[in-house]
């Protein structure tokens, strides 16, 4: 059963894979499904092809380059942009997916990936980087009491969270820390909605893995335990919680 279309057919993709077959085999498959497709063949390639055009909406980075590998691309691009980043590792140990996804990658797959699972994935990355205030996800419902009213505590109007020093704007998707903008990205972003809609609970890996990646309950949770800790270097070590044996929780 073929996936459905993608929904945003307008979307660039930089696919940077030094395997020719493998490289263009995925780059016909996105094109059929309506993407912009631009490549590179190593990561020098990619890193140059990057700094001259930086309107692309997703990258697609293998870990085992020439020249500069994925992971350094990917250091590189975290330098200067929050794009969403898919890691592709043909190490079935592991080692590359917690090394890429410290290095500031979103998700991953490992190789021999199947092309409507890579179409997937890539479809939940664009997702969440359009994430709108209002939309279906995290609710601000949940940000109110028992009886409907709104804790001042977390929240002074609808789109507006307050917790101690950590404010999101829902409605402009932005963050700051002691009144300092915090640049998140879309997957980081999307975690800390999921915790402030629901302060003081505790989450666990599994559901934001279902409820941030899509993954069903077969996902590697080691992808929301990188996201926490990137997103503590970021809000507050403190501002998140470790409940151990359970998950975690954001803090009032």
């Amino acid at each position: 059963m073929s996936p459905t279309p993608a929904p945003s057919p307008t979307a660039r993709v930089l696919l940077v894979e030094d395997d020719e077959l493998i490289r263009e085999s995925f780059a016909q498959a996105l094109r059929r499904y309506g993407y912009g497709v631009d490549t590179a063949a190593d990561g020098l390639e990619g890193l140059e092809t990057l700094r001259t055009d930086d309107t692309f909406d997703l990258l697609v980075l293998d870990v085992m380059l020439p020249g500069l590998d994925g992971i350094g691309l990917c250091r590189k691009v975290r330098e200067t942009s929050l794009v969403p980043v898919l890691m592709m590792s043909a190490r079935g140990d592991g080692l590359d997916v917690v090394a890429g996804l410290e290095a500031g990658a979103d998700d991953y797959v490992v190789k021999p990936v199947d092309t409507f699972v890579l179409l997937a994935r890539i479809r939940s990355l664009l997702r969440r980087a359009t994430y709108p205030a209002g939309a279906a996800g995290p609710s601000t419902t949940a940000l109110t009491g028992p009886s409907g009213g709104t804790d001042d505590s977390v929240a002074d109007d609808t789109a507006r969270l307050v917790f101690g020093n950590l404010v999101l704007d829902t409605a402009g998707m932005t963050v700051s820390v002691d009144d300092a903008p915090v640049a998140l990205t879309p997957t980081e972003l999307k975690v800390l909605l999921e915790f402030a809609a629901h302060p003081g609970i505790v989450l666990d890996r599994h559901s934001l893995l279902r409820n941030v990646w899509d993954y069903g309950w077969n996902g590697d949770t080691r992808v929301v335990d990188l996201c926490v800790q990137r997103l503590r270097k970021k809000i507050g070590r403190d501002r998140i919680e470790t409940v151990r044996g359970f998950g975690y929780k954001l803090r009032r």
